[in-house]
């Protein structure tokens, strides 16, 4: 796990108190990409928090990116985010 991982994956489990986190780096495969050129890295993010309940994918999403703050302008390029609700979390084949 790189340093951005576990800083990511901290940050994350502090606000939101997941139940299952995990946070892959895809930087390397990004390599002279545009957004890596300036440093920011590439990920994928699976959550499952009971946070979630209630609230649509836009505002699960809004709720990653503010608990992200300033890392989602300079440490992150792109994050692709799967959020579940543990209730929803056992209707997924893959996570």
């Amino acid at each position: 796990m790189t340093r951005r991982t576990d800083i990511i994956k901290n940050t994350l489990t502090n606000a939101l108190q997941p139940t299952f986190i995990q946070v892959l780096d895809d930087s390397q495969a990004h390599a002279g990409h545009e957004g890596a050129k300036s440093g920011g890295g590439h990920f994928y993010l699976t959550i499952v928090s009971s946070e979630f309940n209630g609230q649509s994918r836009i505002q699960r999403h809004q709720r990653i990116y503010a608990a992200l703050g300033n890392m989602m302008k300079q440490e992150i390029h792109a994050l692709s985010i799967k959020a579940f609700t543990p209730e929803e979390q056992p209707q997924q084949q893959e996570i």
